[in-house]
């Protein structure tokens, strides 16, 4: 069987990007056609397999992704007979719902498969149609993916809490904070969003007091608007103050809140750095 030249991987930019959102290893990524219980037909999403959740992107260019699977609890995955040349169909039974999977070819739907069962069952699927190359790689993918366990497991922060919220996102261990929070003022964040539109249209920044935080959005519909958020911390939880209040186990829920409410139309804003930020002519205020 030949290989078929592996999807170019996006830039760096939108890489780094992609990688600030959320901590998790990037294992395999390419084009899928993705019908969700929720979904009247299949999307075509660029889709990334970072460490047992899928993201998925309108397309390859796009930082911010517009819906989410996190695939741990896979009960089985089952394949589909499908009348479509070179199309190959496969269904990811899960606890809540059962999620249909469909790739362009032949090759592409072996990989996503051997992928997909090597990091939910910790083990390399013994039938699978694979290069020997391809198949050393499933073993890479499967020895970091047991090593992220570990470590996961011995981070407190990372533990599964009773009553997760469905919106519930993985923290940063390298980053405490969302990357879109920064230190400054409302006017300095509303000052923020309309100069730079490019960089996204959603900073977090502290509240008025040094425990709670706000969220500053703006949205082209007719015209631009800006609007402010209320983040309450409640306990070890945060509360969206809206006509509805939504809790949430972490900040980067409640970042990851907005982004799907909003199927992607807001973007975290991300500057590389704060010293980025301060020579764009934005102080870095402190947060006490």
């Amino acid at each position: 069987m030949m290989a078929k030249k592996p999807p170019k991987p996006a830039p760096r930019r939108i890489f780094q990007e992609r990688s600030k959102i959320t901590a998790l290893p990037l294992y395999f990524e390419g084009f899928l056609l993705v019908k969700r219980s929720e979904y009247q037909e299949y999307k075509h999403y660029w889709t990334e397999l970072r460490g047992t959740t899928l993201f998925f992107y309108t397309d390859k260019k796009s930082t911010t992704y517009v819906d989410k699977l996190d695939i741990i609890d896979l009960t089985c995955l089952t394949d589909q007979n499908s009348t479509e040349k070179n199309c190959v169909k496969f269904t990811l039974v899960l606890p809540k719902e059962d999620v249909q999977l469909k790739t362009e070819n032949t090759e592409s739907g072996e990989e996503w498969r051997g992928f997909i069962l090597t990091v939910t069952e910790l083990s390399v699927p013994p039938h699978v149609s694979l290069l020997p190359g391809q198949v050393i790689r499933l073993h890479e993918v499967l020895e970091k993916e047991k090593k992220r366990r570990i470590e996961t497991e011995r981070t407190p922060s990372s533990s599964p809490e009773k009553g997760k919220q469905p919106f519930e996102d993985y923290e940063d261990v390298l980053n405490p904070m969302p990357a879109c929070f920064y230190s400054v003022s409302r006017k300095e964040a509303t000052e923020m969003l309309e100069k730079n539109p490019s960089m996204g249209n959603m900073i977090l920044r502290p509240g008025s007091d040094s425990r709670n935080y706000s969220i500053t959005i703006r949205q082209e519909i007719d015209l631009p608007r800006i609007k402010h958020y209320k983040i309450m911390s409640v306990g070890e939880n945060y509360t969206i103050e809206l006509e509805k209040p939504v809790t949430l186990p972490n900040l980067f829920s409640v970042i990851d809140y907005f982004v799907k409410e909003t199927r992607g139309n807001l973007r975290p804003f991300i500057y590389s750095t704060d010293e980025t930020l301060e020579t764009k002519g934005f102080p870095v205020t402190s947060l006490k």
